[in-house]
């Protein structure tokens, strides 16, 4: 098997490496695994163009070491494609390995691409942009700017600047006003969150579930019921409690495609964690089975579910 590895060198795992040591531990690992592989550290700023020159090459597979955004990055190029994706998480999180049924560690990561097993998912699109896990409007962008900042300002580690960034947007309480349209109807909200998934997730807020399946050609659209300030700690409280309800805190609906316009010029929308400013409307759609991707023998069989989205009319014709 001949392929070419992107490392995004800013990604977490990789950033805390020792570079010669790091890229030891990656070769030996696809060495042994039998992959003949050309490993390629790329700025994160560089990573389209990368995938793009190395898919011109003759390899059967591209592999990417990294975290949700470096991956998504690198899906939009490879979407439609014959090439399939190999991951390597080296991210943070890892949301998209772990829903992939990837093991985390370096060398078994390597055993599956391999393998050479490959399932065709689905992706979400934003105004054109490929996400692999979800899009979010409200609050969650507004927390990931200033969480940035404050690592940037204080060289706090993550989780303490996320902190920081919860306790700061939670006071100011941004409301959101959105107008949701599908093809059928349309519908005005005023919400803290709106959440658009790559398939369907199994919420805990910001730490979030997994997904039941990821080839079911569906988006799943979450908006958050919380009105006030109270409203949204007893959901925050909920989350960290693992009691969510989406019959009763989120508004939820299965669909294909959507459109989200709101009275604001410019919007901040996070994609897999990075955050765009973008003028709506928003237009989002699924691509079904438009990536290709080397995952775990077992991962087609458990991700493939079958249970639908609780009835909740989210979208309501207006008059």
């Amino acid at each position: 098997m001949k392929a070419i590895v992107l490392l995004n060198g800013a990604a977490g795992t990789i950033a805390a490496w020792d570079r010669s040591r790091g890229d030891s531990a990656v070769a030996e690992a696809l060495a042994a695994a039998g992959i003949d592989a050309e490993i390629r550290l790329i700025p994160g700023a560089d990573l389209q163009s990368a995938a793009t020159i190395a898919l011109s090459s003759n390899i059967d597979v591209l592999i990417v070491g990294g975290g949700d955004g470096t991956l998504s990055t690198v899906a939009g190029v490879l979407a439609d494609q014959r090439v399939p994706l190999g991951i390597l998480p080296l991210g943070t999180l890892n949301h998209f390995a772990k829903d992939l049924g990837i093991p985390l560690d370096l060398g078994a990561a390597a055993k599956v691409i391999a393998a050479n097993h490959v399932m065709q998912i689905d992706v979400g699109e934003l105004n054109g942009r490929v996400f692999v896990n979800n899009s979010s409007l409200g609050i969650y962008p507004y927390m990931v700017r200033d969480r940035d900042a404050q690592r940037k300002r204080h060289g706090f580690s993550k989780w303490v600047a996320m902190l920081y960034a919860m306790l700061k947007v939670f006071r100011r309480f941004p409301l959101v006003e959105v107008k949701l349209t599908t093809d059928t109807a349309s519908s005005l909200r005023k919400t803290p969150l709106v959440f658009v998934g790559n398939n369907r997730y199994q919420l805990d807020l910001f730490n979030l579930g997994t997904r039941a399946c990821l080839d079911r050609g569906e988006l799943s659209l979450y908006v958050a019921n919380a009105q006030s300030r109270w409203g949204m700690f007893k959901l925050i409280v909920r989350a960290m409690c693992g009691s969510l309800q989406q019959a009763r805190d989120f508004e939820t609906l299965c669909l294909t495609n959507c459109t989200i316009g709101a009275r604001r010029h410019h919007l901040h929308v996070a994609a897999d964690g990075e955050v765009l400013g973008l003028k709506p409307p928003l237009h989002y759609c699924i691509r079904p089975g438009a990536l290709r991707v080397c995952v775990p023998r077992t991962t087609a069989h458990t991700l493939t579910g079958t249970d639908e989205l609780p009835d909740s009319p989210i979208v309501e014709q207006m008059p």
